[in-house]
């Protein structure tokens, strides 16, 4: 069953842009994406839209429909209303390159600014030994596909631009969580603190754990709940509680 739908998409670059009518016609089990290849295909030839996969692994759809961050080949036509028009615009977080193409160097910034894993001294590849349940722990995080929907309905950088410098983002305080929950990462044995760096470099406090991070996850990654609370707790626990310091002290004498 096809109808026509009514689309308004931001068309435009850095220098400024406007949503842009568009009528489209739309097939039984399409998504977003299939519009937009449509609308390149037949009205606008020059739409720009970064995609790769088309099967919601790749990360490179990000876009915002009606509003929503939302990966533009896993938003199906059919949760739509049909008579409403569907608007489709950028990530607002980020710069605009080009209509629907944002640049997102922000988020490879940050990303380099979080240390690595640091294998402990002594063990070889191939002779690590962890628990199961250690490895399921960490490893939901590990299906994180870089489409930087967290980051763009973070409230904190979405709406404020002079946090950018100090706040690394719900992705990559996931990505210190992860490697702090690592139980083979010796980063306090070669000197590094992930639970201060989180804090003191990464802007932990900033984060308000309102949830919209993980609401906008297409992975379903419980990113509040399971990684950035619990990287609070530690963080916490670490500066504040008296037992944790004292705990510390005399691990270092040792």
């Amino acid at each position: 069953m096809s109808y026509l739908a009514n689309f308004r998409v931001w068309r435009g670059d850095s220098s400024g842009g406007a949503l842009e009518p568009y009528e489209v016609e739309v097939n039984e089990g399409e998504v977003v994406l299939d519009i937009v290849h449509r609308l390149q295909a037949t009205q606008a030839p020059d739409l720009a839209v970064r995609w790769n996969c088309k099967a919601g692994k790749c990360g490179s759809c990000s876009a915002e429909v009606n509003g929503r961050p939302r990966l533009l080949c896993m938003t199906r036509m059919s949760t739509l209303p049909p008579d409403e028009p569907v608007t489709i615009t950028p990530m607002r977080t980020f710069p605009v390159l080009r209509d629907l193409v944002t640049d997102v160097s922000f988020n490879y910034t940050k990303a380099r600014e979080v240390p690595s894993f640091i294998p402990p001294a002594g063990l070889k590849p191939g002779e690590y030994r962890m628990q199961q349940a250690d490895v399921n722990r960490s490893q939901e995080f590990r299906k994180c596909i870089e489409c930087f929907l967290c980051q763009n309905t973070c409230h904190v950088v979405r709406d404020h631009e002079e946090n950018k410098p100090s706040f690394s983002g719900p992705r990559f305080l996931m990505r210190v969580a992860e490697l702090d929950m690592h139980p083979l990462d010796a980063a306090e044995d070669a000197g590094l603190d992930r639970k201060r760096t989180a804090q003191e470099e990464h802007g932990l406090g900033m984060c308000n754990i309102t949830k919209c991070c993980t609401e906008v996850c297409p992975e379903h990654i419980k990113i509040t709940d399971n990684a950035l609370i619990p990287l609070k707790e530690r963080a916490v626990d670490r500066k504040y509680d008296p037992l944790v310091w004292l705990g510390a002290k005399i691990s270092r004498r040792k």
